[in-house]
């Protein structure tokens, strides 16, 4: 398809991001060559990186019901675990993965036409709702509401 652009479109750029996979780190502590070749000091090392980790997730799990970025804070709180333990490297690597795949998903034209149409019926329906809300008890508050 020509767009006037000599800019790839983005199911090419996806083919040559998929035929240059780029290695992926390997697992295992992120500590200092000095923190780790003392055991008590790499011990303490890791158990401060996790205090600090459970920190950050703790305070995105607060975020998730108040105002602010709970996922993302979250994840960097993983991030941070990651740099020590390898379970935590695995999930966020899963993580990784089903975003990405979710956004591959989300690009797709059939998936968008389908979300467009569902979000146009909910949005009829909501508008009709209060469409009858109005009509009924016109603009007062459910709590005002005498018994009619």
């Amino acid at each position: 398809m020509n767009t006037g652009s000599n800019e790839p479109t983005v199911a090419e750029a996806a083919e040559g991001a998929a035929g240059t996979i780029k290695p992926e780190k390997p697992f295992g502590s992120r500590a200092p060559e000095f923190v780790k070749a003392r055991r008590a000091l790499h011990l303490s090392w890791q158990v401060g990186v996790f205090i600090v980790g459970l920190a950050v997730v703790v305070v995105g799990i607060i975020m998730l019901p108040l105002p602010g970025p709970g996922w993302v804070v979250i994840f960097c709180g993983m991030a941070i675990w990651a740099t020590e333990f390898v379970w935590a490297q695995l999930v966020l690597r899963w993580t990784k993965r089903k975003v990405t795949e979710a956004a591959q998903r989300a690009l797709d034209p059939r998936v968008r036409r389908r979300n467009i149409i569902l979000t146009s019926i909910g949005l009829v329906i909501v508008g009709a709702l209060a469409g009858v809300y109005l009509w009924k008890y016109g603009l007062e508050m459910p709590w005002k509401i005498n018994d009619q």
